[in-house]
Order: structure tokens, then C-alpha cells, then sequence
């Protein structure tokens, strides 16, 4: 199986003059950089990127509902030589954006389970921050899907701002639900097969890491395999720093099964200033704009999985 992640930035289906149009990769609704035709570049390299990898699955983050989905897949993926993907899954999660995590699969998945509505009760979790107490734990979701014997948890947890501090202690939090769902779903978590991928918003390990509750042995990030300076995703809206906010993470049996696996990040649709003009760029990209996201697409091989 080839599985990758990619958050591609506020992909929204809205109707312009009558015809159905895609959002940009940009994050604003209106502004300057409002250019139907810089949108429809754009997610053309979205689709670039997807086809180039040609992964089994793909979990991807900050996509509207199912029907943006569906468009992008028929009308934008599909045309740019793209494999199909027959099974796609979005469901309603919890941002106030409505942008939601989603997955492009080639193998029929027995199930696709939200855990949008879960609380930090329900889940059997205290001493955590007051904004998510009462009400739905994921900023997002916790987007479960079952492919077999494997089961895949699609994440996009708190991003960094504008509290720097709160938004880490409620990914933390998010760390913890993700934790609680999986050992409810496997009798015997560190044996079973599954994986937690997707924007976990967290750059790097750190003494405060709010993605402790998944490491310390209960999960495996590949990302840790890769060599610091080459191992990043993204960088900040600003252009001061990089980090790897995307993930893939393994359960310990997977990890041993593959050892030698490495993620690969794919930057060839990310603007050259903020690759550092390192390595290969689709034809059409520009800088800031036309690109595929402000985030590179990261995935891996596991061989007979």
C-alpha cells in the first residue's frame, strides 16, 4: 500500500457566475489574491500532486464537504491523468470554517466513522483546557476508516495560533482523545495494525510536546526517521520558519513490520520561495501563487499491507 497525507489548503466548491468553481489554495475568502484564474492554477497542481504520487489512499485535510470532494475528483483529478479513486469519505467535522479532514481511496473501506461529536468526557478525559470542556473535543475530527485489518485515523488537530500556548494545550488534548479511541478500538493496541496520519500541527518534538499522549512507545512517527533539515512540510505564512506539522504514525506492530519504511515529502507544487528553490517544480508554479498548498504532500510504501 502507498498511503500519503496532504493538507490542501481551503479547497470550498462555491458557484461563480453560474458555474461551479473551485476556492484556491489560499486562505483568505476575498482580498487581492481573489483571481479565478490563480484558483483554477492552483488546483490544477493540487491534482498534479495527488496524480504524481499515485498513492492507494490519500487523507487529506481542509476540504469543504463531500461535493467540493467529488468535483475535484471528477472535474479537476480525473483530467489531469489521475487513477480514479471510487471511494471518497468527508464528513461534517467541527471547524468553523467548514473545512473538514477527507480521504481519496482505492480500496473499499467496511467503514468510515466521525468522531466530530466526541467530548473529552465521553472519552474519559480531565484536567483539560476550559474551550474544550463540554463541548466537541477535535478542532476537526478524529475521521476513523477501516481497510481491512487496517484501521487509519485522519487528524487535523489545533493549529498554532493565535494563542500559541492554548492551541498547544488543546492539541494536547486532541493527542489524548485520538490515544482513548484507538486503545476503545483494539483489544491490544501495540498488536494491531493501524495509523494515525494527517496535520497534527505540532512542528517537532519538544519538552512540552503536545503529542506526547502518541509517542513514548504507543505509536512510531516516520517522520523521526527522516534527517532534521530535510524533514519539513511547511512554512509559516511569513517565511520565518519550517516545520512538519504533517505526520504519519505508526502502531509499535506496524513500525516493526517495517523498519526500514521512510516517508517521502513531495515539495514539486509548493511555491520556490518557500521550498528555498530546492529541487523540482511543476511547470505552472509561481511565487507565492499558482501553487498546489502552502504545504507539501508527505507518503510512504508499506509492501503487502
Amino acid at each position: 500500500m502507498r498511503l500519503a497525507t496532504f493538507n490542501v489548503q481551503n479547497m470550498r466548491l462555491r458557484q461563480r457566475d453560474g458555474e461551479a468553481h473551485l476556492d484556491g489554495a489560499r486562505d483568505r475568502d476575498a482580498g487581492p489574491d481573489d483571481d479565478p484564474e490563480l484558483d483554477r492554477v492552483d488546483r490544477r497542481l493540487t491534482a498534479e500532486v495527488v496524480r504524481a504520487i499515485d498513492a492507494d489512499v490519500v487523507a487529506l485535510q481542509e476540504v469543504f464537504d463531500r461535493e467540493t470532494l467529488d468535483h475535484f475528483h471528477d472535474a479537476v483529478l480525473l483530467p489531469a491523468g489521475a487513477a480514479p479513486y471510487p471511494h471518497r469519505v468527508c464528513l461534517p467535522g467541527n471547524d468553523g470554517h467548514g473545512l473538514n479532514v477527507a480521504l481519496l481511496s482505492r480500496r473499499a473501506p467496511e467503514a468510515a466513522i466521525s468522531h466530530a461529536q466526541a467530548t473529552a468526557a465521553e472519552l474519559g478525559l480531565s484536567d483539560i483546557p476550559e474551550a474544550v470542556r463540554g463541548g466537541p473535543l477535535f478542532r476537526r475530527d478524529c475521521l476513523e476508516v477501516r481497510l481491512g485489518g487496517l484501521t487509519l485515523y485522519v487528524c487535523h488537530f489545533k493549529a498554532p495560533w493565535p494563542d500559541r500556548d492554548r492551541a498547544r494545550a488543546i492539541r494536547r488534548a486532541e493527542a489524548e482523545g485520538v490515544r482513548r479511541i484507538v486503545d476503545a478500538g483494539h483489544a491490544d493496541p501495540a498488536a494491531a495494525d493501524w495509523i494515525v496520519l494527517g496535520d497534527l500541527n505540532q512542528s517537532v518534538p519538544r519538552d512540552d510536546d503536545a503529542l506526547s499522549p502518541l509517542r513514548g512507545g504507543f505509536a512510531v512517527d516516520l517522520m523521526e526517521r527522516l534527517t532534521p533539515p530535510d524533514a519539513w512540510t511547511f512554512r509559516s505564512p511569513d517565511g520565518a520558519q519550517r516545520g512538519r506539522p504533517d505526520a504519519i504514525l505508526l502502531s509499535p506492530a506496524l513500525a516493526r513490520r517495517f523498519p526500514e519504511a521512510l516517508p517521502r515529502i513531495f515539495r514539486a507544487g509548493m511555491d520556490p520561495d518557500a521550498a528555498g528553490r530546492a529541487g523540482p517544480r511543476f511547470r505552472e508554479v509561481g511565487a507565492p501563487r499558482p501553487h498546489a498548498s502552502d504545504h507539501a504532500a508527505v507518503w510512504v510504501d508499506l509492501e503487502g499491507l
